[in-house]
């Protein structure tokens, strides 16, 4: 038998500070509990005793010493741990959160953070309107995201004010019906698919969701550029060091935002984490291509990933374009039948490359695996030799090369046979200069053998290229992506290839252009502004007749073939290594490189991959690959957890497919990234 003082020792007061508006008299509350109390009855308790007749289903107990939820209701206190010295939060689960979009503007919104940062994206993502949330995370800015923006601040006296579209009133709690935005389930088109504007007659559908359709349109549509001043303001790496501090601050998927210590009303980044864009498509994707589009333009304004200058006016004559037609209009009435159909012809080339390639017909049989076999002119570079190339007799088969003395020679032995299967291909070319030239740089086991390839012209290098791309990837000829390959090769070419011919120099639109917004700041210093704008518009003729979504994705392929494009940098320290090492991870790769010259020094791919793990006491990650080679780094510019999760990430989305019918697994991917942590 107990007797009372027995039972007095058997409970304890807890403390609970409770976050609501109305309780403002006594913020802290005391209650007496028991071990065997579950955290269901501790919050019955506290809601009798605050005694205000609401709605508290999204109410639930944060630890704030442990950093933890308490959402296992059914558990009691013994379980979890808590005892009398605990401090205890009744706070809303869902919380106001600032989110910075690609496109450069501020979203507020009501975001769970109590689920983990995957899910949260994903209802985020449900109410923006943007399939495909896995492609997507939360960043924390780095303090030097802001920093120059911050400075000028200080000497200005008029306060900044944030231009933010405000959705508080979305439904994204839990439980409730979640808005579905404007994104149909029944895959019904919700888009016009050239100009990428809601079809209005759908709007009555969803009639809960927080988007209008003007709020639509100001995510679907790209906004003004800037001005070169602003964009003189705003951060740019100038270093892979710098480029790897921008990655740092990707929040951990398998933790919530609270955990993570992000506070309500605090900016954070929404961003595409994961090159791998699965099924664009214009029909249903308005916002994601307009927002994918912005990120891709920010990349190379800030020079986040290099480009030539040749690249950089084609991305400047797009981007010209792409606002013009954004802010006429006329886009609305670009409702001419036949001029759709050429559109959908247009599109559905595009896609090939835009959602990883789909059946073609024209290998009848796929048995007989094709080759190329050509002349070409080889270079490989040594000290102090001249870059003189030099031609040969070669022949792509499967996924290598073999070159021979001349074409007499190719049933004998060759001079030497290269295997692409790893390599890293890097266009070399300059249209103007008809120099069409392909870098190879093929993984052996000290480094990198870099080989120099050089073709006549733009039909040849078209069709080298895009072998020896697929090659990389262990891919031969004979995949449906080849033929696409070399079509999209050869229409970027084209779009380089500008008419000198035409006088638009003197073209009235010179006059309301400001070119020094469509280039990089670094860039509009080399040139006049009057030189600038005749470039732009001489490279405008190549697009000019172009409706705006495909513009959009033309813009996001040309980013795609950049050499450096998909690549995320950490600062590291190999195993063994007395100095430190970039690392760059892309979606199928690893690559080593050197931090003080940028160049790649080894490449490891995901398919050669048998496991990894992590230390977690030396927060070290291990990779083990065929062939026994195994390399282990300690990440120094971010968390070992983050480059963890990239791998993991990069090989979950590996596994998606379109039978799927649009639904995830979440189990797989926590598995793949979570980590032992």
């Amino acid at each position: 038998m107990l007797s009372a003082s027995d039972f007095a020792s058997a409970s304890w007061e807890l403390v609970v500070h409770v976050d609501h508006p109305a309780v403002e008299e006594q913020k802290d509350i005391t209650l007496r509990v028991s071990g065997d109390l579950h955290v269901g009855g501790v919050m019955l308790k506290l809601v009798e005793q605050i005694n205000i007749p609401q709605d508290w289903s999204d109410f639930a107990l944060w630890w704030e010493q442990k950093h933890c939820w308490l959402l296992k209701t059914h558990w009691t206190l013994d379980k979890y741990g808590v005892q009398a010295d605990a401090k205890l939060l009744f706070t809303p689960q869902h919380k106001m959160l600032r989110l910075r979009l690609p496109n450069v503007k501020t979203v507020r919104l009501r975001v769970s953070f109590s689920a983990v940062v995957f899910k949260a994206v994903g209802d985020i993502c449900k109410t923006l309107n943007i399939r495909r949330s896995e492609e997507l995370s939360l960043l924390k800015p780095s303090g030097d995201y802001f920093k120059k923006k911050k400075k000028k601040d200080k000497n200005n006296k008029e306060p900044v004010i944030e231009d933010i579209l405000n959705l508080e009133c979305s439904p994204t709690i839990t439980g409730s019906p979640v808005s579905p935005g404007l994104y149909s389930k029944t895959m019904t088109p919700v888009y016009d698919p050239i100009n990428g504007t809601p079809a209005s007659s759908t709007m009555t559908w969803f009639s809960d969701s927080p988007l209008t359709e003007q709020n639509c349109s100001i995510l679907a549509f790209s906004q003004a550029p800037q001005s070169p001043e602003a964009l003189a303001d705003m951060y740019q790496p100038r270093s892979l060091v710098d480029k790897a501090k921008l990655n740092a601050g990707w929040l951990d998927s398998s933790r919530s935002l609270m955990e993570q210590g992000i506070q309500e009303d605090e900016q954070v980044l929404l961003r595409f984490k994961y090159y791998t864009f699965f099924d664009l498509n214009p029909k249903y994707d308005a916002v994601r291509i307009n927002q994918l589009y912005e990120q891709a333009r920010w990349a190379i304004l800030l020079e986040e990933i290099d480009c030539t200058e040749e690249e950089m006016l084609i991305f400047a004559a797009l981007q010209y374009h792409i606002s013009k037609l954004s802010l006429s209009a006329e886009i609305q009435d670009f409702t001419n039948e036949s001029e759709v159909d050429e559109v959908e012809a247009a599109l559905s080339n595009l896609e090939v490359t835009l959602e990883g390639g789909k059946a073609d017909n024209t290998l009848e049989d796929i048995t007989d695996i094709p080759k190329l076999a050509d002349n070409l002119r080889l270079f490989r570079p040594k000290k102090l030799i001249l870059k003189t190339f030099k031609q040969y007799w070669f022949v792509f088969k499967d996924t290598s090369i073999a070159y021979f003395k001349n074409k007499e020679l190719e049933q004998g032995e060759p001079v030497e046979k290269l295997n692409l299967r790893g390599c890293e291909v890097v266009p070399d070319v300059n249209v103007a200069g008809r120099k069409f030239g392909i870098k190879l740089l093929i993984p052996v086991a000290d480094g990198m053998n870099e080989v120099y390839l050089r073709c006549d012209h733009e039909n040849q290098y078209a069709r080298w290229m895009a072998a020896c791309i697929l090659a990389s990837k262990g891919k031969t000829m004979a995949d449906s992506s080849y033929q696409p390959e070399v079509l999209n090769i050869l229409s970027f070419l084209r779009m380089k290839n500008r008419n000198s011919a035409s006088q638009v120099a003197s073209s009235p639109e010179n006059m309301d252009m400001n070119p020094e917004c469509f280039v990089s700041p670094r860039c509009a210093k080399k040139h006049k502004s009057k030189q600038l704008a005749a470039r732009i518009l001489e490279a405008h003729q190549n697009v000019a007749q172009m409706p705006l979504v495909e513009a959009k994705l033309r813009f996001i392929q040309a980013w795609q073939s950049l050499p450096e494009f998909g690549l995320t940098y950490y600062l590291v320290r190999f195993k063994g290594s007395k100095k430190d090492d970039i690392l760059g991870v892309s979606y199928n790769r690893l690559i080593r490189i050197d931090a003080a010259t940028g160049i790649p020094i080894t490449t490891w791919r995901f398919t050669n991959m048998k496991q990894w793990n992590v230390n977690w006491e030396i927060r070290q990650l291990a990779i083990e690959f065929d062939q026994n080679v195994s390399i282990a780094f300690t990440c120094l510019s971010a968390d070992c957890k983050v480059v963890h999760e990239y791998i993991g990430g990069y090989i979950f989305l590996s596994t998606r497919s379109k039978d799927q019918n649009e639904t995830l697994d979440e189990d797989l991917f926590h598995k793949l990234t979570g980590g032992q942590d």
